[in-house]
C-alpha cells in the first residue's frame, strides 16, 4: 500500500436481501487528510464506514486499514486495526449507565490493563481536549446537552490516541452554532494530532469548513473524489443539485464569509 493511503478499499460489494448497495466500489483515503463522504438517501455512506472497520461483513472486494486486512484478516490482525483507529457513531453511542469518564474508559479497558488512577487521569485529559468542563466527566450522557454528548463521543473516540477517526454524521442535531464550533474543534484537533479523518456526512459547511476532498457515492460507487472546488464544476444531476441547491448557496456564502475574515485578521 502506498505510504500516503492508510485506507485502501477496491471493489466493494455490499448486498441486503440481494439488494446491492455497493457493487464495485474502489476508495483511496490518504494519511492526514479529512475526506467528507456524501451521497443521497439509501447510498450506504454509513455502511461503507461501517465495513471498512469491520462490523459489517462485505460480500466481496477488499479492504486494507492502516496495512491491516479487514475482510481476510484474522481476529489479532482485525483487533490491531481497531486500536489504531476511533469512531464517532451518529447518535454518540454512549452508555446510559456509565458516567462520561466511564465511557472513555471503556475502550482502554478493552486493549489495556491499567490502574484506576491512570484511567482516570486519561479520561480527564481527553474531556479537557475536546472542550469539555471537568465537571462533564461524572455527568451521564442523559445529563447533557446533544452537543456536549457529541464532544464526549468524540473523546471517547480518541481514547486510544488513534491514527484514523471515523466520525457518522458528526454534526446531525446540533444548532449551526453549535455545528460550527464542532467543525473547529474536529479541524483543531486534526492539525493538533495529525489524525486522518473520514467524516459521514450531509452538511454542506461542513464540507466547506473542514473537508479537504469530498467523495461521493451515487450509483453504488464512488462516482468523483476531489476537492469541493472541482466537484463544483462536475457535470452530475444529483452533484449539481447538492452543490449548487439553495442550501449549497447558503453553505458557501458563509464559507466565503469565514474565508475573507480569516484573510482580514
Amino acid at each position: 500500500m502506498a505510504a500516503d493511503v492508510v485506507i485502501r478499499v477496491r471493489g466493494l460489494v455490499n448486498a441486503f436481501d440481494g439488494f446491492k448497495v455497493h457493487d464495485g466500489l474502489d476508495l483511496d483515503v490518504r494519511r492526514g487528510e479529512v475526506l467528507g463522504v456524501v451521497g443521497g438517501s439509501g447510498t450506504g455512506k454509513s455502511v461503507l464506514l461501517r465495513t471498512i472497520i469491520g462490523l459489517n461483513q462485505s460480500q466481496a472486494g477488499s479492504i486494507d486499514l492502516l496495512g491491516s486486512d479487514m475482510v481476510q484478516g484474522d481476529e489479532a490482525m482485525l483487533r490491531a486495526a481497531r486500536q489504531r483507529v476511533g469512531v464517532l457513531f451518529q447518535d454518540g453511542a454512549l452508555f446510559s449507565s456509565l458516567t462520561v469518564a466511564q465511557n472513555i474508559q471503556v475502550p482502554l479497558k478493552e486493549f489495556y490493563h491499567l490502574p484506576a488512577d491512570l484511567l482516570n487521569e486519561i479520561a480527564a485529559a481527553k474531556i479537557r481536549m475536546v472542550g469539555l468542563p471537568a465537571s462533564a466527566g461524572g455527568k451521564f450522557p442523559s445529563e447533557l446537552s446533544g452537543g456536549m454528548r457529541k464532544r464526549a463521543g468524540l473523546a471517547r473516540a480518541l481514547a486510544l490516541d488513534p491514527e484514523v477517526v471515523f466520525l457518522d454524521e458528526p454534526t446531525a442535531g446540533l444548532d449551526p452554532i453549535g455545528a460550527a464550533a464542532f467543525d473547529t474543534l474536529v479541524r483543531d484537533l486534526q492539525q493538533a494530532l495529525g489524525l486522518t479523518v473520514f467524516m459521514v456526512t450531509h452538511d454542506l459547511d461542513s464540507l466547506h469548513a473542514i473537508c479537504d476532498r469530498i467523495a461521493v457515492l451515487a450509483e453504488k460507487k464512488v462516482l468523483v473524489v476531489g476537492p469541493l472546488r472541482e466537484l463544483l464544476s462536475h457535470p452530475h444531476p444529483w452533484i449539481q443539485e447538492y452543490f449548487h441547491g439553495p442550501r449549497a448557496r447558503a453553505a458557501s456564502q458563509t464559507a466565503a464569509q469565514q474565508s475573507h475574515a480569516e484573510e482580514a485578521r
